[in-house]
């Protein structure tokens, strides 16, 4: 395995905490299902795409020093906590699905190749 300590490299139980929390205030979770929390997710990483349409390779590399950075920063937000909450309701163990990619990967593509 490519992550030799068997820390946690994602440690989402806060998160979970205060998103599951967050969405039964609300009475979100009737809404929380995969579909919509996909199409959610999608449409965040379209906000975040047109931020980034019609700018040249430089103007992307220096767009977190600019007036966009914020709006950058919350469309990230946004993508990471939706696809948080979808990996929640998939079940999906974050920790062990990144841990399996990573370990797929360095199969996949060695450091020597």
């Amino acid at each position: 395995m490519v992550t030799p300590s068997e820390e946690r490299l994602v440690d989402t139980a806060q998160l979970e905490t205060v998103l599951a929390a967050f969405a039964r205030a609300r009475d979100w979770d009737r809404f929380h299902n995969p579909r919509n929390l996909l199409l959610a997710l999608t449409g965040e990483v379209g906000e975040l795409a047109e931020i980034f349409q019609w700018k040249t390779d430089a103007e992307a590399e220096t767009i977190m020093t600019t007036d966009e950075a914020e709006h950058v920063r919350q469309e990230v937000a946004d993508v990471f906590l939706y696809l948080m909450r979808l990996a929640m309701v998939l079940g999906i163990d974050l920790d062990a699905a990144v841990r399996n990619k990573i370990d797929m990967n360095a199969r996949k593509y060695p450091a020597a190749e």
